[in-house]
């Protein structure tokens, strides 16, 4: 059994066992966790591969993802990208068998060489190959089909999963996490059988060859009434993405301090055991979020009843006609839903969808509260965070008000804030994000809302007001300063890397992003795996203290008028011009373009010839056809894309918390 213990260890921020939420969630508490796992529950805590994306089909992989799992269909090891991108591999197979011969797979080789290589110089550059992935192997997010009854796809990887089955990156490639048994002693309060897993999307696929990934505890899952100060759930998030471990903190408060029902957080030191493996190993500094349930309902809205959904959706409150059934995977319902609370989000959908602008404009007020949706855009907009409904339709909860029928808006999963979204145009396009147009692409919802003149003059006072007493960047400076006197000592204990870099963006010095296996910046080391250096989509983003400053001064240049601010255009992910830059679509090549450089480029110039790239392929299938049957099947196809594609892959890592933290783009926290 695995068992959970938090250590009351020695630590001057922690003052005592917390008896209710407001002792809890102090943003600058660090409390003292210790994990104790069995051998066996540490390999049962690891996720499974369904293998299947939503509407794909195709075969359905289950079984432990740890070492030593089986092969084949049952249970093939680990996990990685082939639930997202096989079923392209899969359509070199001319003659239908479900399988691909060496002739089959060289031609797809040469196809796809042709295609990339646009300027037919006979040789692919990596930003080539990246743009190649990304046209040939990027599958379409689904989009609604009410409006126009068309069935318009949005670009980029789908992040929406099957059915029952989690959303967001990591859930729609085919990863499903398992809750385990534990025991928990938190600051001396010990409960038994608590319920643990892993939690996260894009921050899982990043530290999966970490130790140190984001986990979610549920205290009375499997033994009613048992809560550490009041709360049932603990979400520990790692903070793979984010040098300053204030991101998400800092934002919540922003929402917070702004009126916005938003989670409280804290900090946690997080040590391990298992039996033969590890011995009250300390795996890092995590921020300690609220979850969001119906204990965060009645805190803030006074009530237990009340709908919430979890959102992930291209087109929110786009009409699917009458039946529930489309509504459901892309809402995520987390409570309970009466009918009555179904048929609010399909008439909201109709109005949204469809309904005249004069009906709009009279009947809005019935289904949102404009007063908090314009907080929370203004909130949203200022920080620049486009990892969220601005762009990639998620990382927001939806809470259904049981008496006055409207929605609120709940900010979520806020680790990319601050304008450090990477994949959203370039650093000076987040700083100076436009005020009046700041979502990207077509999105019918905010479009009505921003052409409401109700809503309008009630966001651009909020954004005015907040200017004035929120968004100023000296109240940042004395917050992160602040935050940082609180974590410096436990950020100093994961490595003396973490504190060098951390102590920079604390000044407001930008920092690389830490590439493949190591690196700033990723460059190649010793021949080892090229990360996201320079010029690619993950370049140093500005810290807190330098970005507020820019986009303080550009909203308050558009609130004057002297300034129209930036439009991000429909495809404006990436960098700046010139590297993996503006105009390139976010999509699978930013995770894959390295590990098919490495396995082809076998002289080390950056370049693909055709010579090499088909000899690359040719190599691939003899090491993925394990039985030399000279037909590549799908479970070989997978187990070969996982290996030669995922930078790593395999079970629990039993290295220490820096080993191996691939870039794994956008945060999705589930």
């Amino acid at each position: 059994m695995l068992s959970l213990l938090v250590g009351c260890l020695a630590w001057p921020a922690s003052a005592g066992l917390p008896a209710k939420p407001a002792d809890l969630f102090q943003t600058t508490n660090v409390w003292n966790i210790h994990l104790q796992f069995t051998p066996e529950q540490w390999q049962a805590i690891e996720p499974v591969e369904t293998g299947e994306m939503p509407g794909r089909g195709g075969m359905r992989f289950r079984g432990p993802g740890g070492p030593g799992g089986g092969g084949g269909p049952e249970g093939p090891g680990g996990f990685g990208p082939a639930g997202l991108v096989a079923p392209t591999f899969l359509a070199g197979d001319k003659n239908g068998d479900g399988k691909l011969s060496k002739e089959e797979f060289h031609e797809l080789g040469e196809r796809w060489f042709a295609e990339w290589d646009k300027d037919k110089r006979g040789q692919l550059d990596f930003d080539q190959v990246r743009a190649g992935i990304d046209s040939t192997l990027s599958l379409p997010q689904p989009a609604s089909t009410g409006r126009d009854g068309g069935n318009a796809a949005r670009p980029g990887p789908p992040l929406q999963s099957e059915e029952g089955h989690r959303n967001g990156l990591a859930g729609a490639s085919g990863i499903d996490f398992q809750y385990v048994h534990a025991d928990l002693d938190f600051e001396g309060q010990q409960l038994k059988d608590v319920a643990v897993r892993y939690k996260g999307n894009g921050t899982f696929m990043e530290s999966r060859g970490s130790i140190k990934r984001s986990l979610k505890i549920e205290l009375n899952r499997f033994v009613k009434g048992q809560k550490v100060a009041g709360q049932t759930k603990l979400n520990l998030h790692n903070n793979v993405t984010d040098a300053s471990w204030m991101n998400e903190v800092l934002s919540y408060q922003l929402f917070r301090d702004a009126g916005v029902p938003a989670s409280r957080t804290a900090y946690a030191r997080v040590f391990v055991t298992v039996s033969g493996l590890f011995d009250k190993k300390y795996f890092g500094l995590y921020s300690l979020v609220e979850d969001v349930d119906t204990h965060f309902a009645r805190e803030r809205f006074a009530t237990k009843e009340g709908a919430i959904f979890k959102p992930v959706t291209g087109e929110l409150f786009g009409y699917e006609g009458e039946d529930w059934s489309k509504y459901n995977q892309n809402y995520d319902p987390k409570t309970e839903l009466s009918n009555e609370e179904k048929r609010r989000v399909i008439d909201f959908s109709r109005l949204v969808t469809s309904g005249s602008d004069a009906d709009f404009a009279g009947r809005i007020g019935e289904f949102v509260n404009l007063e908090e949706f314009a907080r929370f855009m203004s909130v949203t907009v200022w920080l620049s965070t486009l990892d969220s409904i601005l762009m990639m339709g998620q990382n927001f909860y939806l809470y259904l008000h049981p008496q006055t029928h409207q929605f609120q808006f709940v900010p979520w999963d806020l680790d990319h804030s601050f304008g450090q979204f990477p994949m959203a145009g370039s650093q000076e396009q987040r700083e100076n994000l436009s005020i009046q147009t700041p979502w990207r692409g077509a999105n019918r919802f905010l479009e009505r809302m921003f052409k409401n003149d109700t809503f309008k003059k009630l966001y651009l006072a909020a954004l005015t007001d907040f200017s004035k007493t929120l968004f100023l960047p000296q109240r940042f400076d004395q917050q992160v300063d602040g935050i940082a006197a609180a974590i410096r000592p436990a950020v100093k204990e994961e490595s003396e890397e973490k504190l060098a870099r951390f102590d920079r963006v604390v000044a407001g010095e930008p920092v690389e992003h830490l590439g493949f296996h190591g690196g700033p910046g990723g460059q190649r080391q010793g021949g080892g795996r090229r990360g996201f250096g320079p010029g690619g989509f993950a370049q140093a983003a500005k810290p807190i203290k330098g970005f507020v400053i820019a986009r303080a001064q550009s909203v308050n240049d558009q609130l004057a008028g002297k300034s129209k601010g930036e439009v991000l255009s429909e495809q404006g992910f990436g960098g700046p011009p010139g590297g993996l830059g503006r105009g390139r679509v976010f999509g699978p090549g930013m995770f894959l373009a390295h590990g098919l450089m490495d396995s082809f480029d076998r002289n080390g110039d950056g370049m693909l010839t055709q010579k090499e790239f088909l000899a690359g392929f040719d190599k691939w299938f003899a090491d993925w056809n394990t039985d030399k049957s000279g037909l590549l099947n799908e479970a070989q196809l997978r187990e070969g894309i996982n290996r030669d594609l995922a930078p790593l892959r395999g079970g629990p890592p039993e290295g220490g918390p820096d080993e191996g933290l691939p870039d794994f783009g956008p945060d999705d926290e589930k």
